[in-house]
């Protein structure tokens, strides 16, 4: 096999596991899938996809990111939830990274109840909180998807058109 086959199919490990960590936390999905598109284009010494396409890759890769952390806080927040439970709805879902899938789903859902019980609410309040960052957390996970898959389509335009 040569070098380029080889790197092809590199690259299109990173991106199939890149994909499935967007919703498992132990994988860093949003840097794999960068890294496939690197090895993609390295694999054709980047003829078709450059620097500035690749810039662009890794500015939508740093946006995942932003929106993971963002998401479960702008979801308590939508909620009515005080600045401290935001603040533990972030601190949760950082936490929660830690301790697998369980912690991922609970971390900003605990994060914000405490933080929101810490802020002298009541449960209801703090039940309501937790809700809205789990739900933002659904929702940040279907914008990671969503900006992957636009970045897939930023690729194959420019590779193949």
């Amino acid at each position: 096999m040569n070098n380029e086959i080889i790197l092809f199919i590199l690259a299109a490990l990173f991106v199939v596991i890149g994909i499935a960590g967007l919703a498992l936390p132990v994988l860093p999905g949003a840097l794999l899938i960068l890294t496939g598109f690197v090895l993609a284009a390295w694999a054709e010494s980047f003829t078709y996809i450059g620097p500035g396409t690749l810039t662009v890759l890794g500015v939508m890769t740093l946006l995942m990111y932003a929106v993971d952390f963002a998401a479960s806080a702008l979801g308590a927040k939508r909620f009515g939830a005080s600045n401290r439970a935001i603040i533990g709805a972030s601190l949760g879902a950082l936490v929660g990274i830690f301790f697998g899938i369980p912690g991922v789903l609970l971390g900003p859902f605990c994060g914000a109840v405490i933080g929101e019980l810490t802020a002298q609410r009541n449960l209801h309040a703090a039940g309501q909180a937790g809700i809205g960052a789990t739900i933002g957390l659904a929702l940040g996970v279907a914008a990671k998807f969503a900006i992957a898959f636009s970045m897939m389509g930023i690729f194959l335009v420019i590779r193949f058109f």
